[in-house]
């Protein structure tokens, strides 16, 4: 079975084109709801990925219990770019996911500024990791761009 942050990731990116047939397939929301979900995302106002969000929530909250959605939220809220949200061991280690191919596209994309360490910026290739930047003394969450996570357990 996927992790809750995989599950709950999962359903974030059902394309605008499906997401209205899946809330009416794989949740319990009323008919009203769901036209309101409808109409609300061909507004200029709406706000991206909102029928998605609900989605997510109501599915995985279903699966995976109420502790599941929360591991999922908390994790999604701590992987933004930049994000000042606390790093917990748990939910860092349920994010775990493949990362690059090789040495030059780590280069490459360090230069492009798509690389985080704990949510921060990597701006130079010869960065030393330092005791401080391992959370509770056992890990690292390294990004690549915004989808691209990778746990670093130090044993």
């Amino acid at each position: 079975m996927l992790s809750p942050y995989k599950f709950y990731q999962y359903f974030i990116s059902v394309p605008d084109v499906n997401v209205v047939r899946f809330l009416n397939i794989l949740i319990f929301l009323n008919l009203e709801e769901i036209q309101e979900l409808e109409k609300a995302m061909k507004k200029p106002s709406y706000l991206p990925n909102l029928a998605q969000k609900r989605l997510a929530e109501e599915v995985t909250r279903f699966v995976h219990g109420e502790e599941g959605l929360t591991e999922a939220v908390k994790a999604t809220k701590a992987l933004k770019p930049g994000s000042e949200t606390e790093l917990d061991p748990e939910t860092i280690e349920g994010i775990a996911s493949s990362f690059l191919a090789n040495k030059s596209s780590a280069r490459r994309l360090i230069k492009q500024g798509g690389f985080y360490l704990n949510n921060k910026k990597v701006d130079n290739e010869g960065n030393m990791i330092e005791e401080f930047d391992i959370v509770s003394g056992k890990l690292l969450l390294l990004s690549a761009r915004k989808k691209n996570k990778m746990v670093i357990k130090i044993s």
